[in-house]
């Protein structure tokens, strides 16, 4: 198989590559070249900018690909210049989706690819609807051998999962559980959630990759385990090696309190319960199985993070803005005894 990834290094794309690469498929990145020391060896690098249109043409000249995937692009008018470059030079064409797009709030916690596609609370997730759209038109129109790919909280080693944390990573959380501060967790931490490693998206993924039954079609690929973000903010302070201090704050409260972006990213997203059906990529990749389970992963990715200090990047506004939501809980409490 020849496939051709537009991005190819980020938390979902990396594990697909390093897979890809050690089952022998002729890969190749279109990239600019930022993130690729540490790609594996026989992945092709095609160095460019894609939003260079002209340039990007000029290289793929001769070029003909069993499978492009995008992995990079949130907008319809950068699916339109897609749609120029790979009409007639694939024979599947991968978009990553995202699985925020589905109904929020949910009139069924279960999520199946039927669910309809809604999202008052977060312009990403209706950027990602308007590319789905855009894609559909064009696969139902031109015959464009479309494939709509939907993740959702999907995490590697270099990041540790979490619902409520500010613009520079996961890592001040974490610093906060090492020093036994207040640790906020949205709502009252009992919703349900899905996580999934990145590994484990890579075999969903690849599965799809030159699969005829997945022309024209949308998937989600998630794993089939469900926790509550208590039980997810317990997991983590146990691989760190500590108590939790957990202090539940309103999702809407957060939305309203912050510089950060809480309606997208909670009311949009991490504050509904979600349980994902994962029928349709069974049908689709019968030996697909999620075998990563939540709790291993974690420990697996906060032992890497503690010993790497790059990946330990503070965040001191955020840790600031903690503190004040914290005690401004407090006080609420206190005036009211």
């Amino acid at each position: 198989m020849k496939a051709l990834f537009i991005g190819g290094t980020g938390i979902i794309s990396s594990a697909i590559t390093k897979q890809l690469a050690e089952q022998g498929c002729e890969l190749y990145l279109l990239n600019r070249g930022s993130r690729n020391a540490a790609l594996p060896q026989g992945v092709h690098v095609i160095q460019a900018d894609i939003n260079d249109e002209d340039q990007v043409a000029s290289l793929l000249e001769g070029h003909q690909f069993d499978v492009v995937a995008d992995f990079i692009a949130f907008r319809p008018e950068q699916l339109e210049r897609d749609f120029r470059l790979f009409q007639g030079r694939t024979k599947q064409f991968l978009f990553i989706s995202s699985a925020s797009a589905y109904q929020t709030p949910l009139s069924d916690y279960r999520i199946t690819e039927g669910t309809p596609l809604s999202n008052p609370y977060w312009e990403y997730s209706r950027n990602k609807i308007a590319c789905e759209q855009y894609l559909i038109d064009r696969y139902r129109e031109d015959g464009f051998p479309i494939t709509i790919v939907r993740p959702s909280h999907t995490y590697d080693e270099r990041s540790i999962p979490l619902g409520v944390h500010g613009n520079k990573g996961s890592w001040q959380v974490a610093k906060r559980m090492l020093e036994g501060k207040p640790v906020i967790i949205h709502g009252d931490g009992t919703s349900l959630w899905t996580m999934t490693h990145n590994s484990d998206f890579a075999k969903g993924f690849i599965g799809l990759m030159g699969n005829i039954h997945a022309i024209g079609e949308s998937v989600h690929i998630t794993s089939d385990e469900t926790v509550t973000w208590n039980q997810i903010y317990e997991i983590i302070a146990d691989a760190l090696g500590v108590k939790l201090n957990a202090v539940h704050v309103s999702s809407h409260f957060l939305a309203a309190a912050g510089p950060y972006d809480f309606r997208g990213g909670l009311l949009g997203d991490k504050a509904n319960s979600v349980v994902f059906d994962n029928s349709k990529l069974k049908r689709l990749v019968p030996q697909f199985v999620a075998t990563t389970r939540l709790d291993q992963g974690i420990k697996e990715t906060v032992r890497h993070i503690l010993a790497n200090p790059a990946l330990q990047t503070e965040d001191p506004e955020f840790d600031l803005w903690c503190d004040r939501i914290v005690e401004t809980m407090d006080n609420a409490a206190k005036s009211l005894t």
